[in-house]
């Protein structure tokens, strides 16, 4: 049976345009894996993630479900905080499908799916659609139903397939040629897991469709600690610790001869599996962790009815970052193995590290700045938190810089540096002892391998940062004695390295205080020129927008001509930050209605900052209610362009910056 085609979203016209290779504007995509194992579920992720740096809401939809074993909605909206619910991104459970495919009502199917896709698409800026590959549908349909649902929505076609060596080429192209028989041109096609003998085989395109090709990446294919513990029934005994729990498993060890024999069968990220009454496994296993010349197991699952001796016990919960983490199951030896073997890798919410490596991966290998082309550009002006983050991480991993860490010394920071090199926004950079900072990683289960390690204390560079500090701070009386011990200061250290090329940026201000971390830049690199005051400002990530205020950490009372400044500073830095500024000086009073000295300062800062910034709406002094609150606004300022849609705060002084911000975040939960 051939299905009705819908053509209400998108016109046949706009479908011819985008065959001729014309530029059409879309408003939805569908994903469709060629068979199963395609990896459709990494490509939805990989193109959420630049339709969310783009628009304020982004619907996930993948109309058929089975309801019982995919987790992909949950997954999605988990990752991207999407306001849907779960029953939102879905139509109908497979068994309703299969049993209108066999009584021969497609047309009720594909009815079913148009009402509830037009639905989202009445409420949502954008649809990212998710096929489904059940071999069962398919022989129903005794087509690609994938393609006959899309073309039904009218949404553009993003095809996946799996790699399979020598065929790549001509799967690629009989798939193509298939969507186009339809009379169809598909967006792109993403082949996954592709060899690096064959990466450069494949064409880039084929009849004028995009080919990305990602290679193989390993650690995606390994099930984490989690996974195994989920496969094995197994009960935590200690390491409660999403951390060390999504840890990739590079192998599964069976702990059978002598622990002197066993110590040399231990590599990095095992499993090891004992009973539990082998004291002298377990011992050996927890003694070779704080070793480096043995491997550290990610995991040990001790099985069988006995029980763990109470010495053993006492021994891995006496600290609190041991780097293992301990199971128990009930089944014997055996048993466990058997499954432990055989679980599967998994992708949920929960494996939030996987997650990282997953978009960093797609995003080195998918062009999407040739399918952004296609999408829709009506863009809210309103930037939300999600949008806000991720607009930062795609605009940061495009340009790829080198980012210095100077406070090792802090778990944040380590996670943190894992994640970003994970997701390929930046290449970090950690100052400290590396031994040090490696056994702290490796004890709270954080994979530095792709972070660059400096000791500033041994460095070389330190001689060469001395001279360069001296030449700069000589006019000031500094000698060149006295710029070797500034630059062996760890924030010198860190802002040197940005002063002589050695790394783009330095982020500091987890345990620094801000005089430890702005004094060193502004004896190396001073102001930017034009601006004499240094000011400071915070993004306010609300539940649904996100603000910006300033100054509320380094100007205890500016003038009228610093508050100017610090007005100017914000709103260009808003600017570069995505977030086009509407600013709004603060004051107890709105426009003309109060008087006294400190509103006069906010009403001569206010006609500085829009004589230096003329195209910007700049106004003030106005209250904190007036600013943000539309219904406020017509009140108090009806004819203003800047009242009840600010969205750049600037605070009359210090006093009043820190106490708001800090009031606003807890008592908001904003971040």
């Amino acid at each position: 049976m051939t299905a009705s085609v819908d053509w209400k979203m998108i016109s046949k016209e706009q479908y011819a345009d985008f065959n001729r290779g014309k530029r059409v504007e879309i408003e939805s995509i569908f994903v469709s894996p060629a068979k199963e194992g395609s990896g459709s579920l990494f490509v939805t992720l990989g193109l959420m993630n630049i339709l969310k740096s783009r628009y304020k809401r982004v619907a996930f939809y993948k109309p058929i479900l089975d309801r019982e074993a995919d987790s992909d909605p949950e997954t999605v909206i988990s990752l991207f905080a999407l306001s849907q619910k779960v029953d939102e991104c879905y139509s109908m459970s497979v068994e309703d499908v299969e049993h209108l495919l066999a009584s021969g009502d497609e047309e009720i199917l594909y009815e079913r799916l148009i009402s509830d896709f037009e639905r989202l698409k009445a409420s949502y800026d954008f649809v990212l659609c998710m096929g489904f590959t059940d071999t069962r549908l398919m022989e129903l349909a005794q087509k690609d139903i994938n393609i006959a649902v899309a073309m039904n929505l009218s949404s553009a076609i993003v095809g996946v397939m799996r790699a399979d060596g020598e065929s790549d080429i001509d799967e690629a192209e009989i798939w193509i040629h298939s969507i186009q028989d339809e009379g169809l041109k598909p967006l792109a096609l993403i082949i996954n897991r592709v060899s690096d003998e064959s990466i450069g085989i494949t064409p880039d395109e084929i009849d004028g469709v995009p080919i990305f090709k990602i290679p193989y990446n390993k650690e995606l294919d390994c099930a984490t600690v989690m996974d195994i513990l989920d496969a094995t029934d197994a009960q935590l005994l200690h390491g409660d610790d999403s951390v060390k729990l999504q840890q990739s498993v590079t192998g599964i060890k069976i702990a059978a001869m002598r622990p002197e024999n066993f110590l040399n069968h231990l590599e990095n990220g095992n499993v090891v599996i004992t009973p539990a009454d082998r004291s002298d496994i377990l011992i050996t296993i927890l003694s070779a962790a704080y070793s480096a010349e043995f491997g550290t197991v990610s995991a040990m699952i001790v099985g069988g009815d006995m029980p763990i001796a109470d010495s053993v016990i006492k021994l891995y919960r006496s600290s609190r970052d041991f780097p293992i983490v301990i199971a128990r199951s009930e089944y014997d030896t055996m048993s466990l193995a058997q499954k432990a073997f055989l679980a599967e890798p998994k992708l949920t919410p929960a494996h939030t590290r996987k997650l990282d490596i997953l978009l960093g991966h797609f995003r080195r290998f998918v062009d999407s700045d040739r399918i952004e082309n296609y999408l829709h550009k009506q863009m809210s002006d309103i930037v939300t938190p999600t949008m806000f983050l991720h607009r930062i991480f795609t605009k940061a991993s495009r340009l790829k810089k080198r980012i210095v860490l100077p406070e090792s010394n802090d778990r944040r920071v380590l996670e943190a540096a894992e994640r970003i090199s994970r997701r390929g926004i930046a290449d970090i950079i950690l100052l400290g002892k590396r031994e040090e900072i490696s056994n702290r990683a490796s004890a709270i289960g954080i994979d530095l391998s792709s972070v660059e390690i400096i000791d500033y204390e041994d460095s070389t560079l330190i001689e060469q940062f001395a001279k360069r500090f001296y030449e700069i701070r000589r006019h000031k009386g500094v000698t060149l004695e006295e710029a070797r011990d500034k630059v062996k200061s760890i924030s010198y250290f860190a802002t040197m390295m940005v002063e002589e090329g050695l790394a783009d940026g330095m982020v500091s201000g987890a345990t620094h205080t801000t005089a430890e971390t702005v004094r060193p830049a502004l004896q190396i690199f001073g102001t930017t020129e034009g601006v004499n005051t240094v000011s400071s400002l915070f993004f306010m990530c609300l539940e649904t927008r996100v603000l910006v205020y300033g100054d509320c950490a380094i100007v205890v009372d500016p003038d009228y001509k610093q508050l100017a400044e610090i007005a100017v500073s914000s709103a260009k830095t808003a600017q570069a930050f995505g977030i086009e500024p509407i600013v709004a000086l603060l004051s107890y009073s709105s426009g003309s209605s109060g008087k006294g000295e400190e509103v006069e300062k906010v009403r001569r800062a206010s006609e500085i900052a829009k004589q230096m910034l003329p195209d910007i709406p700049i106004e003030g002094p106005l209250q904190y209610d007036a600013a943000i609150d539309p219904e406020v606004a017509k009140i108090k300022m009806p004819n203003s362009k800047v009242a009840g849609r600010a969205n750049v705060f600037i605070f009359p002084d210090l006093n009043t910056g820190n106490n708001t911000y800090k009031a606003v975040q807890r008592s908001t939960g904003a971040i």
